[in-house]
């Protein structure tokens, strides 16, 4: 019995791993121009990903923390799926995490001009449809990036989709966590970076913390905000939030793939999605 499941485990991964040579996914950056010229046209969609290069993760994680993640998930798409993956927006409107160090571009409208003109320009070389890969959340970074989406859907006629980290982590993963509550260098961030870049990650550092700011059971959304600031309701001890000690890199290896598969779903949804309606 063993034997008979092995051989059918084999013959599965050697059909994936044809599946995925006859993909045609690629980095616009690694091909040459008439090959980019050829393949935007060509290619179902295009995925401009966005993290930021340098944010607050905590005193334990690096502040490179969302552009590792973000690297991971568009190699994921480049081997397994037919998009085209453009260079990474490594900046961006980021308020949450204003008072600490980092590469936030605070100005919203620039960010949206900057993305918007990243987007048109793949357009006006072929791209058919635009994947926004966000890995902040649909209510933070997300926010502009869901403008930029909806002015390119009826500027352009172009379809957009922006897929936030939330969109990725679904229950499935929240389920391997043992913290109360998480959101921000918590349980599974740090299990993600601890399989991602273990020897950046300092879990001497890693601290337990869930603030103290009072439960919200009402309606609306309420921004939220790593203070500084003693004197702020959002005051935030180490800039986290939730229980980063009880991270590993299995459950981070878990999430992650989690999320890929969240990813390629999603990437091959929307690529099947017509352009025009039928006449």
């Amino acid at each position: 019995m063993r034997l008979l499941q092995l051989s059918i485990f084999l013959i599965a991964v050697s059909v994936s791993a044809q599946a995925d040579k006859n993909r045609a996914g690629a980095y616009l950056g690694e091909l040459s121009w008439p090959d980019a010229e050829q393949r935007l046209k060509a290619a179902p969609l295009v995925v401009i990903p966005f993290g930021a290069g340098a944010k607050e993760h905590g005193p334990h994680l690096p502040m490179n923390a969302d552009q590792v993640v973000l690297q991971y998930l568009t190699d994921q798409a480049v081997t397994h799926s037919d998009a085209i993956v453009a260079p990474p927006i490594l900046h961006g409107w980021l308020p949450s995490f204003r008072q600490y160090p980092g590469t936030e571009v605070s100005d919203a409208s620039v960010f949206m001009n900057y993305v918007n003109a990243v987007a048109k320009s793949l357009i006006k070389h072929g791209a058919r449809r635009i994947v926004f890969l966000n890995t902040s959340i649909n209510k933070a970074g997300g926010l502009p990036l869901s403008i930029v989406a909806r002015d390119i859907r009826a500027n352009q006629g172009i379809p957009t989709l922006v897929l936030s980290w939330d969109d990725l982590e679904t229950e499935e993963a929240a389920a391997l966590l043992s913290q109360r509550e998480g959101g921000h260098a918590d349980e599974a961030e740090t299990s993600i970076n601890q399989f991602l870049q273990g020897d950046r990650v300092d879990m001497d550092k890693a601290v337990k913390d869930y603030g103290d700011r009072p439960a919200k059971d009402y309606p609306g959304y309420r921004p939220g905000l790593f203070s500084k600031d003693r004197n702020d309701p959002g005051y935030s001890v180490t800039g986290g939030y939730g229980d980063p000690t009880l991270a590993s890199a299995e459950k981070g290896e878990q999430i992650l793939g989690i999320m890929t598969a969240n990813l390629l779903k999603a990437l091959d949804g929307f690529a099947s999605e017509p352009l025009e309606r039928d006449k």
